[in-house]
């Protein structure tokens, strides 16, 4: 596992309709979880909270990557925000703290 944060902004990848975002969101997500070199935390903030949660396009995927040992934080603001904190199926709530933890300790951050 490699000493990389990802921060998830977005409910998908791109500015495109849902449908395509979400496409390239579980492409890009499953691409990693087959490769040998995975990221230590992937971190969800604003709309990208949208995807750990119920009907999420990519939960099966987030839940193979956190198996692997692929850490999935999520901002507890975010989720209050669009009412979504009882329908996370993935990750663990935290905070700013949490983030900025792992944004520290990485060696790279990425922003998707």
């Amino acid at each position: 596992m490699s000493n990389i944060v990802i921060l998830v902004t977005h409910d998908g990848m791109g500015q495109a309709k849902a449908d395509l975002r979400h496409k390239l969101m579980n492409t890009y997500l499953r691409l990693l979880d087959e490769s040998n070199t995975l990221p230590a935390v992937i971190c969800f903030l604003t709309k990208g909270v949208k995807l750990v949660v119920e009907g999420s396009p990519v939960l099966e995927v987030l839940k193979s990557l956190e198996a692997k040992g692929v850490h999935l934080v999520i901002c507890s603001t975010c989720l209050n925000y669009y009412s979504l904190t009882d329908k996370v199926q993935v990750g663990i709530i935290g905070g700013m703290p949490d983030i900025i933890e792992a944004q520290w300790r990485a060696d790279k951050v990425i922003t998707i």
